[in-house]
C-alpha cells in the first residue's frame, strides 16, 4: 500500500486528520502525522517530516500532504535529506489536508498506485460539500 503523511503547523490538526482516516482504512495502511515543532509549537519541522515519511515508506511510495505553503516548503527541504531510493518514491499532493488524506488513504487501501492515490487526493478540492 501506499504510504500517507499528513503534514500540518498544528500537531493536533494533522492527529486528528490521521485519525479520521484510520476510520475508513484498514489498521495496517502506513499513515503518519507530522504536525507542528519538535518543542510543540506552531510549525513545521523538515526532520519530523523526513522521519514521518521515511516511517511508512515502503516500495509502493508516499503521497505528502500538506496544510499551508510553509509546509510545502518544509516538505520539499525533508524530500532532500531523504536517500536518493525513497525520495524518488515520494509525492507531494496539491489537494485540500483533511479531504485529500481521507480520499488518499482509502485509495491506498484498496492497493491503488502511487499515481492513483495522489490523483484522488488532488480530485478532492472539486468535491461540492454542499448541493
Amino acid at each position: 500500500m501506499v504510504g500517507i503523511v499528513i503534514v500540518s503547523h498544528s500537531a493536533e490538526v494533522a492527529e486528528g486528520t490521521k485519525k479520521l482516516a484510520q476510520q475508513m482504512t484498514p489498521p495496517e495502511l502506513p499513515l503518519a502525522a507530522a504536525g507542528g515543532t519538535r518543542d510543540g509549537r506552531l510549525g513545521t519541522d523538515a526532520t519530523l517530516i523526513q522521519e514521518a515519511i521515511q516511517s511508512v515508506a515502503g516500495p509502493d511510495g508516499v503521497v505528502v500532504l500538506a496544510d499551508l505553503g510553509s509546509a510545502v516548503l518544509s516538505t520539499e527541504m525533508a524530500l532532500e535529506l531523504l536517500p536518493a531510493e525513497v525520495r524518488e518514491r515520494v509525492v507531494l499532493a496539491d489537494a485540500p489536508l483533511v479531504e485529500g488524506a481521507v480520499a488518499a488513504a482509502v485509495e491506498s487501501s484498496l492497493g491503488k498506485s502511487l499515481v492513483e492515490v495522489k490523483a484522488a487526493a488532488e480530485a478532492a478540492r472539486n468535491l461540492s460539500k454542499v448541493s
